[in-house]
């Protein structure tokens, strides 16, 4: 199933896509796609529930992220590009929660920045707790899947001193979305499509089964340094074709369009604009 939160900002209410892609209203079933219900996701026919017209804004998929936690250089071909070798083990960063957006809401620059980057990723959001779990079980604790933009500027990730998170956390970093799919309609993630546009023309091409370090692999190697709670997001890094990497680099500007999609996962459709 396809799971979303649609409204205004800060007052988003829980939703299902019926089978033509229409809008049902679940908030008659759950209060919100967050938490305890992550575990146990409404099975419910679509078509039973109200209709919603129109095209209301679009949030973030899943409610009260409480880790928001990203691996670094996990594609061989993005390794390749930063003339990094591929890390013995995952590279782990921290995203804040307070860069969670809809997926397409606008992406705003920090004042005086010149660096922001892009870079589509799997996100996958656990749905059970998970503590020293195996590979072999890793993926039963999954509520579903989203698609990711780590924003980042990369200025403030890689010139100024200290951590990688304050050129990931800038507010609207994170957007996530548009759906929240169900592990029943991605049975491998490890072979999903990936693409990222930039005002039309591609910059990223790529396919998760180039990562280094898989799904299960992830979320057994961090459940062994800290519980995953319902709702925390994991995105698994990124394809070639970052700004970053290109001769000379190129960033986003004000008035830029970008354009994400996963295979299974939908798309997102984000302005940019400067502060």
């Amino acid at each position: 199933m396809r799971f979303v939160r649609f409204g205004a900002e800060g007052a988003e209410k829980p939703g299902v896509l019926d089978g033509q892609g229409g809008l049902r209203d679940l908030s008659g079933v759950v209060d919100d796609l967050s938490g305890d219900a992550l575990a146990d996701l409404p099975r419910v026919d679509p078509e039973s529930l109200p209709l919603v017209e129109g095209h209301p804004r679009l949030g973030p998929p899943v409610a009260g992220v409480g880790k928001f936690l990203c691996i670094g250089l996990n594609f061989s071909d993005h390794a390749e590009e930063a003339g990094m070798d591929a890390p013995p083990e995952p590279i782990l960063f921290m995203k804040a929660t307070s860069a969670i957006c809809g997926p397409n809401d606008a992406i705003r620059l920090p004042r005086g920045s010149h660096k922001t980057d892009w870079e589509v990723e799997l996100g996958v959001v656990i749905g059970k707790p998970a503590k020293y779990v195996s590979e072999a079980q890793a993926l039963d604790h999954v509520a579903g899947y989203v698609l990711v933009n780590d924003v980042s500027e990369r200025e403030y990730q890689i010139e100024r001193a200290g951590q990688w998170t304050k050129g990931k956390s800038c507010d609207t970093f994170g957007p996530i979305g548009p759906w929240l799919v169900t592990p029943d309609q991605i049975p491998d993630p490890q072979g999903l499509d990936m693409a990222l546009e930039v005002n039309g023309l591609r910059m990223q091409t790529g396919n998760t089964s180039k990562m280094i370090f898989s799904v299960a692999h992830v979320i057994s190697y961090l459940s062994q340094m800290m519980t995953l709670h319902p709702g925390d997001i994991i995105a698994t890094g990124t394809p070639p074709g970052v700004g970053m990497g290109m001769t000379p680099p190129t960033y986003l500007k004000d008035g830029d369009e970008i354009t994400l999609t996963i295979e299974g996962l939908g798309r997102q459709t984000a302005r940019v604009f400067a502060d």
